[in-house]
């Protein structure tokens, strides 16, 4: 069986907001031996993402912060994206990762669905509702969906309350918290 390794995206338009701050939470709670790579989007930024499926049909090889992204992705047995509730999705940043998961398909010899496929699709957000799973619905909903078209396993959404900076109610949480990483 494979090694687990965990990647954790960053979605938040911040350093140190209530997503990543709820994600590492959780995450201190996996086994000390589970390999974990944290990248923020911010810090890996992407242009705008261009669909050229129509014209061109293929994707040149990832480069630069694109490489970074790509690489870590193919890399890890587990993606949690950790991405704020913005507008009732995720962040522009997450979204655009995504977006290049389009072009990712399309590379020359990357494989990149068969590569995907029985990888595991994790979700951690922070909304500031008191009723956060109507409100993130969409966005958990676009996220299933990925996992769905890429066979990836799911491997669920862990929902956390926060209103303001470092205003993440942790307490609430209780056993959703301690369990959520269980295999």
């Amino acid at each position: 069986m494979q090694e687990q390794k965990f990647l954790f995206i960053l979605g938040s338009a911040r350093q140190n907001g209530n997503t990543e701050m709820l994600a590492r939470h959780v995450a201190a709670l996996l086994p000390a031996t589970t390999a974990q790579e944290w990248l923020l989007l911010m810090d890996y930024s992407l242009p705008l993402f261009e669909d050229i499926r129509h014209s061109i049909g293929v994707y040149p090889q990832p480069e630069g912060n694109e490489k970074v992204l790509f690489d870590a992705t193919l890399n890890a047995t587990d993606i949690v994206i950790a991405s704020p509730l913005y507008w009732y999705s995720v962040s522009a940043t997450t979204k655009l990762y995504l977006d290049y998961w389009s072009a990712w398909m399309r590379v020359p010899g990357a494989d990149f669905r068969a590569r995907m496929k029985g990888k595991k699709l994790w979700v951690i957000s922070v909304c500031s509702d008191e009723n956060m799973a109507e409100m993130s619905a969409h966005l958990v909903g676009m996220l299933r969906l990925t996992a769905d078209y890429l066979d990836m396993e799911w491997g669920g959404v862990l929902l956390g309350y926060g209103n303001r900076a470092g205003d993440v109610d942790l307490a609430r949480l209780g056993e959703a918290e301690r369990g959520f990483f269980a295999v």
